[in-house]
């Protein structure tokens, strides 16, 4: 299948049923659009079944460039919601997006439950769902194996409860990247719950760039209830987010992180360090507390690294130490 717009406004809710398997063109140029399905200016859409879309990304991986360039070329996702309000997405399964599974771009009160995503994990940039600018999206009951973040949530998320998720492979959880545009608007309100992840590079994590002019805040974030299997850096913030290299640090991120609730974390950690919290030493991290965090790194307990943060510490946690060298 082509690239299909469904466009509102609609006069009455819409139901898609689907339970075949759709497929994509394989070279991006062939779709003739930038996603399978794209719905814009919406409300009360239901997207239902067993069914499969499949981006047959393989052809596009191996052209992204995004580790070479700052701005690199969209390459296709299978599905896009731009202001959508008021809908779900059950039961379907994005499998082999071409890059970002799922954009969900302005909506309100959005979920997905049930939903699945599928791809590789040498799939660049195939983030399972991406949020931005939206309030009051769920993803519920969802399980996520790609080849980068598992949920990422950008600029003017608030009010996101991601629960019941497995993760892994992929990249992890992730608030940002964040502040490498001027106009970005705040993060608030996100909740992390009762997930597990497996397998992946990071677990939950927040993360904003150095020396770039965003200057939003980053308030009121929860990570609670969520048993890790060898993910390297369970739990970090990182405030000097510089992927590929393709920025500098000599400047701190202008990012406000505060708010931050971090409990009932549990597991293994592929790194000795399970918990990193590198703030910005410009507008560092406040009020963040740490409750019930049991790791483990090799059979033994793993540690944490906190910079420019004074973390409220209750119940079992590794004490902070400092970082023994610059984070790479």
């Amino acid at each position: 299948m082509t690239h299909v717009l469904l466009k509102g406004p609609c006069k009455a809710p819409i139901e898609l049923s689907i339970d075949a398997t759709i497929k994509s063109p394989v070279k991006p140029e062939d779709v003739g659009g930038n996603e399978i399905l794209r719905i814009d200016y919406a409300n009360a859409i239901t997207i239902s079944g067993k069914g499969v879309f499949d981006g047959q990304g393989s052809y596009a991986w191996k052209q992204n460039d995004c580790s070479k360039k700052f701005s690199c070329k969209l390459l296709g996702m299978n599905f896009a919601f731009n202001y959508v309000n008021n809908s779900i997405v059950r039961g379907i399964t994005s499998k082999d997006s071409k890059q970002f599974h799922v954009n969900v771009l302005g909506c309100k009160n959005f979920t997905f439950d049930g939903f699945k995503v599928t791809a590789p994990e040498n799939s660049a940039n195939t983030d399972g769902i991406h949020i931005g600018r939206s309030t009051g999206v769920n993803v519920l009951n969802t399980d996520i194996g790609t080849g980068d973040d598992c949920v990422s949530l950008g600029d003017g998320s608030k009010q996101v409860l991601v629960q019941n998720v497995k993760c892994g492979p992929g990249h992890g959880i992730s608030i940002g990247s964040l502040g490498k545009y001027k106009e970005e608007e705040p993060v608030d309100g996100i909740t992390i719950k009762s997930c597990s992840i497996k397998g992946t590079q990071n677990g939950v994590r927040i993360k904003t760039w150095p020396s770039q002019p965003g200057t939003i805040t980053v308030t009121n974030m929860r990570f609670e209830d969520i048993t890790m299997d060898n993910v390297s850096n369970p739990v970090i913030i990182d405030q000097e987010y510089c992927p590929w290299n393709q920025c500098t640090k000599q400047y701190p991120s202008k990012i406000k992180i505060s708010n931050v609730i971090i409990k009932n974390i549990k597991g293994t950690s592929a790194t000795k360090e399970g918990i990193i919290l590198a703030c910005s030493s410009g507008v560092p991290c406040e009020g963040v507390e740490m409750s019930n965090v049991d790791l483990k790194f090799n059979g033994a307990p793993a540690i944490a690294v906190c910079s420019n943060v004074k973390p409220k510490i209750t119940g079992k946690v590794p004490p902070c130490t400092a970082p023994s060298n610059k984070k790479q």
